[in-house]
């Protein structure tokens, strides 16, 4: 665990196997930097997918047999803390997206910062990452203090009928790469979904491509 020294919010490193690696230099590790969600993460709320990608993430990462899964306190609601994202969920409710109600409570759309989390990764080893995400933006915050991110793995996501507003909000407001959400918006439409299905860059795949493990 690690404690910042800037305003001693408290963060958690997973670390699966050797970091350095094979040759004892810390490049190549498959690494997701995951955002607090208490609502997701804990209570499994559908509105959003931050606990099927933290699940998703954990999979991948033992499935590989070395990474490290940093999991940032303080970054609850995008970095706007856990009431002001329950006053946003409100708002949601009453028919804004993900992005205008933050900004309807003179916030901004996202306010997380990745700077202790890109020092985490090196205190621990690494050098250069494959970065377990869905959001581009995440690796300019990342790329820095001496590590190098070579790679973007895209991470499962799974769909569902509260959700599909919010992913379709992130890649058309924010620019996540979420493929193939329209087929499955059609299909909702005409109730014929599959529940819990995951989109996996431009295929949809079933939770068995990852090894049965979420």
């Amino acid at each position: 665990g690690y404690t910042s020294i800037y305003d001693n919010v408290e963060h958690v490193a997973l670390v699966m196997g050797d970091i350095a690696g094979p040759n004892g230099d810390g490049h190549d590790v498959l690494v997701r930097v995951h955002s607090e969600c208490l609502t997701g993460d804990v209570f499994g709320s559908r509105r959003c997918d931050c606990g099927p990608q933290l699940d998703a993430a954990m999979a991948m990462v033992a499935r590989e047999g070395r990474g490290v899964v940093l999991y940032m306190r303080g970054h609850e609601g995008r970095g706007i803390g856990l009431m002001h994202k329950l006053q946003a969920y409100q708002l949601q409710d009453a028919g804004a997206d993900t992005v205008d109600a933050n900004l309807k409570l003179g916030l901004p759309a996202d306010a997380r910062d990745y700077g202790i989390g890109a020092q985490i990764l090196v205190d621990l080893g690494v050098r250069s990452m494959r970065l377990l995400t869905n959001n581009p933006a995440k690796r300019v915050g990342l790329d820095g203090y001496g590590l190098h991110i070579i790679e973007r793995v895209p991470l499962p996501v799974r769909a569902n009928k509260d959700n599909i507003r919010y992913l379709m909000t992130k890649r058309d407001r924010m620019g996540h790469d979420l493929v193939g959400l329209e087929d499955y918006q059609e299909a909702a439409n005409m109730d014929s979904y599959d529940e819990g299905v995951y989109l996996l860059g431009e295929r949809r795949a079933p939770d068995r491509d990852l090894g049965g493990a979420l």
